[in-house]
């Protein structure tokens, strides 16, 4: 089980760029109310129907007290209350917060330290932050850019742009529409994510090595891909003729007096000693400066004040102080193309996505590094942006928590609204309950390499209590699991927050579910029953004490024997059938742990996330196949043997428990591809 441990802990850092790059729910506690937005205008994917529209919100409900009015008075006092207790106890050493309205500035401060040794302060205006996947935002502006100009349809196949080949999937080709709304079924790439080294491969010559499986047909399955943006950002290269560092200099910087921004890996000279460094926790020393594969997905660092100029660019359609970027109907095609995959959850539009919450329709993007946790929040019709960063990961994945917590109660401050809390009676809702129980899988992982092994210590089990209400495991940002109350027909609310969780039904079962802060490139689907952990977890943890058993007692029943003088009354071929079978436990059990060890080098240091551990990863693989598939075979001649010979049924009983834990292992082994010579994962 330590093995499966090991394993699952990989997870969270081998998705490190993620745009809320949690397999769980964001820590914080609230989520949005339906949006109001209609069906996008725009055609579909060819082959992909048009979501239908989701119903439009009613009225915002007069609050229960009033607003605070957003000023930078106010603000800054709310944040200076805030911010310096929860950057001590969370162990982080900086933050940096804009908030712009009406097209201003209206505040923009730093908190704690970009330095923590030199004890530098955080400075809005100069101090550099990674804001990781909120990078994919100036890609997608810079992809609606050749939209606009008629260089780039939505809805045609990728393959038209590029130089070298996209599969289709079921006959489907991918579109620019599937990558901005991460529905193109690409499976989750680790290979070349991050790494310290400055001569790392490039994002060019990344996309071209491997192309991630298609796991799910196109228009489908939100599944958040960083590849997917990446290539995005290659497109644009492509079609405008330019590198994307100079594109995106030239024509997104440049207009928003965005003048210490960049893409470029590493720093350039003028920009470097304005960088954050990067801390795990600030009480210990601080990282070096990681080197982002797929650079368009994440490699933007920005300080808090050019982030702002971004904000006011797209609240204000596409202008910034009389320099637009995009004009007013491409900028509202963008923010106003919502995928419907689970209503009345929050949707995907083109490249943002939604966070609606108190009746605001607000769009949004995450991002992650390993050290820099950051968000970004537009509230459309208030022309408000909100946006922070943290340069540290902090105790407990502190920063995570906070941001949302942040969000969530910024906006419940200045724009509060009296929440209608219905409910469906209890019988009804502890049947719709009952019928979530079981085990679901994360629409976003590796299914075709090793990696897929993460996905069975990693898939979401849902249950009921004693009262019948649904069990979840995403905890509140109090550690405990959130209370959930069926308000609709299988739509569930967080009685502690605005989160809700959705079900789609199909022939009276539920098939798909998601929560709002996932939902929009995130959804968990039934897992198959071969790969379905609530069986195979168990018959592991057993499978595993049994041959650990065999190897242990192994040695101690020959002392034992060796000390009394006694001896085996086995005849020669039994005697080597049975020695064979404790070798056979031992290569399975040395496998496991080989495994175990290859990833967790890779999760300690992401620099193994590269083609320089290819030759661990080749000798992992190929003791694996030898020891799995040897290991059982030796094993499954000691059971014909014992069973052919005149053992008692004591060696008979083991024989039959030794076998079905080879066969247990051999099984995960294939179903989770650790027996395979593939080194793209």
């Amino acid at each position: 089980m330590r093995t499966l441990t090991m394993l699952a802990a990989a997870l969270l850092t081998l998705v490190a760029i993620s745009a809320p790059a949690q397999s769980t729910a964001p820590a914080s506690s609230k989520a949005a109310p339906a949006s109001s937005k209609a069906a996008p205008a725009a055609p579909a994917a060819p082959g992909v129907p048009i979501a239908p529209a989701a119903p439009a919100a009613p009225a915002v409900p007069a609050a229960e007290t009033p607003a605070v009015a957003l000023s930078a008075q106010d603000v800054n006092a709310w944040l200076d209350g805030y911010l310096p207790y929860a950057l001590h106890t969370g162990d982080i050493a900086g933050a940096v917060v804009a908030v712009v309205k009406d097209g201003q500035v209206l505040t923009e401060r730093g908190f704690g330290y970009a330095d923590v040794a030199k004890r530098t302060p955080v400075d809005p205006k100069l101090t550099l932050f990674r804001p990781g996947s909120v990078s994919k935002l100036l890609t997608w502006t810079a992809v609606m850019q050749q939209v606009e100009q008629g260089k780039l349809d939505l809805d045609a196949d990728v393959n038209q742009y590029l130089d070298f080949k996209i599969p289709p999937r079921d006959g489907k080709p991918v579109t620019m529409r599937n990558l901005m709304q991460h529905t193109a079924g690409f499976e989750e790439q680790a290979k070349g994510i991050m790494s310290e080294d400055p001569k790392a491969l490039g994002f060019e010559a990344l996309l071209k090595q491997w192309v991630p499986e298609r796991v799910f047909a196109p228009g489908t399955t939100p599944a958040y891909s960083n590849y997917g943006a990446s290539l995005a950002g290659y497109i644009v290269q492509r079609i405008s003729g330019e590198s994307f560092d100079d594109y995106i200099d030239k024509h997104i910087f440049a207009p928003l007096d965005m003048k210490y921004s960049s893409f470029r890996q590493p720093l350039p000279a003028n920009l470097a000693p304005l960088m954050s460094k990067g801390y795990q926790v600030a009480s210990e020393p601080p990282k070096v400066y990681e080197i982002v594969g797929p650079a368009p997905a994440g490699s933007l660092a920005s300080p808090g004040e050019d982030m702002a100029h971004f904000m006011i660019a797209h609240l204000q359609n596409g202008e910034y102080h009389g320099n637009r970027i995009l004009s007013a109907e491409t900028a509202e095609l963008m923010h106003n193309s919502p995928l419907t995959m689970l209503p009345p959850l929050n949707r995907m539009e083109l490249g943002f996505f939604e966070t609606n919450i108190n009746g605001r329709e607000v769009i949004a993007h995450l991002g992650d590094t390993q050290y820099f946790h950051t968000s970004l929040h537009l509230f459309l019709k208030e022309g408000v942006g909100f946006y922070v960063s943290f340069n540290s990961l902090g105790k407990a994945g502190a920063a995570g928590g906070l941001r949302g917590a942040l969000f969530d109660d910024f906006a419940d401050r200045y724009f509060p609204v009296a929440e209608t809390n219905s409910s469906i009676d209890v019988k009804t809702a502890a049947s719709h309950a009952a019928l979530l129980k079981g085990s679901w899988a994360n629409s976003r992982g590796s299914q075709s390499s090793f990696l897929a092994l993460l996905g069975l210590a990693g898939q979401t089990k849902a249950s009921v209590n004693a009262k019948g209400e649904l069990v979840v495991p995403f905890q509140g940002l109090n550690g405990k699991p959130r209370e959930w109350v069926e308000s609709a027909p299988f739509v569930w609310r967080d009685t502690g927050g605005h989160e809700r969780l959705a079900a789609k039904v199909i022939d009276g079962k539920v098939v798909r579910f998601s929560i709002d802060g996932l939902s929009p490139f995130m959804v968990f689907d039934r897992v198959p029953w071969y790969e379905d952990a609530a069986w195979l977890v168990p018959m592991a943890c057993a499978a595993l004490a049994a041959l650990l058993l065999t190897a242990l007692f192994w040695p101690i029943n020959a002392i034992v024997r060796r000390r009394y003088g006694a001896s085996l009354a086995l005849g020669p071929d039994a005697l080597r059938a049975y020695r064979l079978s404790k070798i056979g436990a031992i290569l399975n059990l040395a496998a496991l742990s080989l495994w175990a060890l290859t990833v967790a080098r890779m999760i300690n240091d992401i620099n193994n996330l590269s083609a320089g551990f290819d030759s661990t990863v080749r000798f992992t693989q190929v003791f694996g196949v030898v020891a799995f598939i040897g290991g059982f075979a030796l094993i499954l001649w000691n059971l014909w043997t014992v069973w052919n010979g005149a053992r008692r049924w004591p060696a008979r009983l083991w024989s039959i428990v030794l076998t079905l834990s080879a066969l247990t292992v051999l099984w995960i082994a294939f179903v989770f591809h650790l027996i395979g010579f593939g080194l793209y994962f």
